[in-house]
């Protein structure tokens, strides 16, 4: 049965509700270090803090969040005092004397691990961007246009000196690169020049859609040869179901604001047919990592289910429902909403879970830790609410 615009709307308020009644109230009291800067993200499952060092992957993603919400929901001031508390810290602490962000900092913000990758770098740049969107500080966005400018300089060598592989031996490259540069010049479009995002925007485009993309399988590998072509070990035979499902929403997203069905269409292609190949038909779910060939995954957390995975593919079935009205993509978000709502969220002490076993049972309760921070599941709920809130409109 065709949806209804009350279907749209129950749905629009129950992820409203999730976001605005349960997550953000949960990081709002447990998550702000007030003694040091910046937020504990070690958060146990009633929210203590398990553990205080500070990974700059997930206090730039805070300040990121709560400067979304402030900027595109509403101007809360507490919002706006939230993300400047991320922000003031990262910007004492977070980068080496070469404008590259380390990977972790102690509570006091003295490093931790070398800014071993651009990863950090990439969440730095969105962060600082939509936190000078909301405070106006141009000293802001001066730190987001020169971490953006260090990301381009390094995304030939991301991990640069820090890279274990021997030189010139297996060369490869990563999928995670232009997907987050994608995304990444969208973050930053507002203050940089034009033409040039859109460059480097189709370019990153262009290699996901060309180099990972394996037309025999309609899936996104994670790791190809510089050419694209496919390298039979570990690293190149693996599929990320819950990445290459996120990628398409980045790619819809930008296909959308350019007017490109045909990529948007391509898309959709692309996560349901990772969705028929990831599904665990046993238990349900989105396993983690899958071999191409069916071999055993290095990764010895193949069959967990994470949350991220899960939410990423409720933000890419609902945009591509909207986007094409493909009867799949309802079939498949209902299917995956009733599993990931039913295992998820912890209705005891708030915010979700992060890690399943197999079977779909509690693996740790844990509500945030090294990975697991204040990002991936708000991004979600407020996505998905403005997805149904379009599709109410639409009917």
């Amino acid at each position: 049965m065709k949806p209804t615009r009350e279907t749209f709307h129950a749905y629009q308020k129950q992820y409203w509700d999730a976001l605005l009644q349960d997550v953000i109230p949960f990081w709002e009291r447990h998550s702000i270090d007030r003694e040091c800067g910046g937020y504990f993200t070690c958060l146990d499952r009633c929210g203590h803090c398990f553990d205080t060092d500070k990974f700059v992957w997930l206090q730039a993603r805070q300040v990121w969040m709560f400067s979304t919400l402030y900027n595109q929901l509403e101007k809360r001031s507490e919002w706006l005092d939230i993300a400047r508390h991320g922000a003031d810290f990262l910007r004492r602490h977070g980068m080496d004397d070469g404008g590259n962000w380390y990977f972790s900092l102690d509570r006091a913000g003295r490093p931790l691990i070398q800014p071993y990758n651009i990863f950090s770098d990439c969440f730095a740049a969105m962060a600082f961007s939509q936190y000078a969107l909301a405070s106006g500080d141009e000293s802001a966005r001066d730190i987001a246009a020169k971490t953006f400018a260090n990301i381009l300089r390094r995304k030939g060598n991301p991990k640069g000196q820090y890279t274990k592989a021997y030189p010139g031996s297996r060369p490869m490259k990563a999928l995670a690169v232009p997907m987050i540069l994608s995304n990444l010049c969208s973050e930053l479009e507002w203050f940089q020049d034009s033409s040039f995002q859109s460059d480097t925007v189709d370019a990153s485009v262009r290699e996901i859609l060309s180099d990972f993309l394996d037309r025999k399988h309609n899936l996104l590998f994670e790791h190809v040869s510089p050419d694209g072509g496919h390298v039979n070990c570990f690293e190149g035979r693996v599929i990320l179901p819950g990445h290459g499902i996120e990628a398409t929403w980045f790619l819809m997203d930008i296909a959308h604001r350019k007017g490109d069905q045909e990529t948007i269409s391509l898309c959709v292609d692309i996560l349901l047919h990772t969705l028929n190949y990831g599904w665990d038909t046993e238990y349900g779910g989105l396993l983690y990592y899958l071999d191409i060939e069916g071999k055993p995954p290095q990764q010895l957390e193949w069959d967990r289910k994470l949350w991220w995975a899960h939410l990423e593919t409720l933000v890419a079935l609902i945009m591509g429902y909207r986007l094409t009205g493909r009867e799949e993509c309802w079939s498949w978000f209902e299917r995956v909403h009733e599993y990931t709502w039913e295992r998820f969220p912890d209705p005891e002490y708030g915010e979700w879970f992060g890690y399943l076993s197999r079977e779909g049972k509690v693996f740790l309760d844990l509500k945030g830790g090294k990975w697991k921070g204040c990002f991936h599941v708000p991004r979600a709920l407020y996505r998905c609410a403005l997805e149904f809130g379009h599709l109410a409109e639409s009917v």
